[in-house]
């Protein structure tokens, strides 16, 4: 049985996401296709549109057999440790290979890239550290680093969004000695970070969220940049919960940390690092929405998206101590099952005698470092709701089974 794994968000699922998964299975010949979902907020920092229970069910309608969490302490970071712990969860999984979206869109390129930034790494980084004390953001550092190390025109810009991903998913796999394989498709359609809606139907997620939440439109403007699955999920969420989830929403609490915490106990935060938490402070008096207050906090070093981070980790309480001993402990506590369908489960049933990590279906009663922050990202993700809704929404995502979903009838078997 061949079984291939894609690392997703989903925010939301769109035609370009359909197009990735359906390649994906035909070019490795997959019989189970596995996708492990960032939960409620993402590798960006932002959080996600909608539940990711809602996002689930895109994923299976739109052709995934499994659906699998990937934990906040990995979920919320930058592109190393998002696709290490990613990466862990797939092998763990029993994927037999990874594909990966990318600009470059052929995959020896990237085990070249890799192998040269090994033999490279001294000067690579020495290089990174030089422009980073001249002002530059680490991605910036990153690619101007790159270029001095003279590579040539064969291997991948990693100055591109999903070459930088796919780059570390590799690099990942060489470290974690597993035995998944990588593959990648070439991106298609609008570029990653593309806000603007063309008249193509593939249009990027980020542009999706742009049409929704910055101009204010209506679902029917993105209709045909999705399946009608995902489209019907959406209205369906939007019917229960007007607002869409995005940051501005969160501001006021956010804020009202800022303003009530010491700053010790902000510096005890992931992330906060070289004072960032005292120009929150300074920040969070002066502003009321969360786009004005990221913008006078950002400088030429600290990019929005490394500040979005740093501002979901304030949100959800999530301090250095807690998250290192996720990270440091080398291996998951558990693996969050969101949702399968009937090929899916039968793989499942075979698979889970085989893994080493349990596999989740409900939230464990004696919670792990892990554990204990996808429960702070799960309470927080939904502040933004009235008191009244705000523990219901977190009890149904916890409470209820992963979502199954019959692939002939078209229909889920639970809600």
């Amino acid at each position: 049985m061949k079984v291939t794994g894609l690392i997703v968000e989903y925010n939301p699922f769109h035609n370009g996401h359909l197009y990735h998964l359906q390649e994906s299975r035909s070019s490795t010949n997959a019989d189970i296709i596995i996708c492990v979902m960032s939960g409620y907020f993402l590798q960006r920092g932002e959080p996600a549109l909608v539940s990711r229970r809602t996002r689930t069910k895109m994923a299976l309608a739109g052709g995934a057999d499994i659906v699998v969490e990937l934990p906040y302490a990995y979920s919320v970071q930058h592109a190393s440790l998002f696709s290490r712990g990613a990466v862990a969860v797939l092998e763990a999984m029993g994927a037999d290979t990874v594909v990966f979206g990318s600009e470059h869109g052929k995959i020896t390129p990237f085990l070249e890239l890799d192998s040269f930034l090994m033999d490279h790494q001294a000067q690579y980084e020495s290089h990174i550290q030089s422009f980073v004390k001249q002002g530059m953001s680490y991605p910036r550092a990153s690619s101007a680093a790159f270029s001095q190390l003279n590579p040539g025109h064969d291997l991948p810009d990693i100055s591109q969004p999903n070459n930088i991903l796919g780059y570390n998913y590799v690099k990942a796999i060489r470290e974690l000695k597993a035995k998944i394989k990588p593959a990648t498709i070439k991106r298609i359609g609008a570029g990653y970070h593309e806000k603007e809606k063309n008249s193509q139907s593939i249009a990027s997620a980020t542009g999706i969220r742009h049409e929704l939440i910055e101009k204010q439109n209506h679902l029917e403007a993105v209709a045909d940049t999705m399946p009608s699955s995902s489209f019907d999920q959406l209205k369906e969420d939007q019917d229960h919960q007007p607002d869409f989830f995005h940051w501005n929403l969160y501001y006021p609490f956010l804020q009202a940390n800022l303003l009530t915490a010491s700053p010790s106990r902000l510096r005890g935060i992931y992330e906060a690092e070289e004072g960032l938490e005292n120009r929150f402070i300074s920040q969070a008096k002066q502003h009321s929405s969360f786009t004005a207050f990221i913008e006078a906090v950002k400088t030429k070093r600290y990019t929005w998206t490394r500040l979005q981070r740093l501002a979901t980790h304030i949100l959800t309480d999530s301090d250095k101590e807690l998250m290192l001993k996720v990270l440091q402990a080398h291996k998951l506590e558990s693996i969050r099952l969101l949702g399968m369908n009937e090929n899916g489960q039968k793989y499942l049933s075979l698979a889970r005698k085989e893994m080493e990590i349990p596999l989740a279906t409900k939230m464990n009663r004696k919670k792990g470092p892990q554990a204990v922050l996808d429960e702070k990202a799960a309470l927080a993700y939904f502040l933004p709701l009235p008191p009244s809704k705000r523990i219901q929404r977190y009890k149904e995502e916890y409470s209820l089974p992963p979502v199954r979903f019959a692939s002939k009838e078209d229909r889920f078997l639970s809600n």
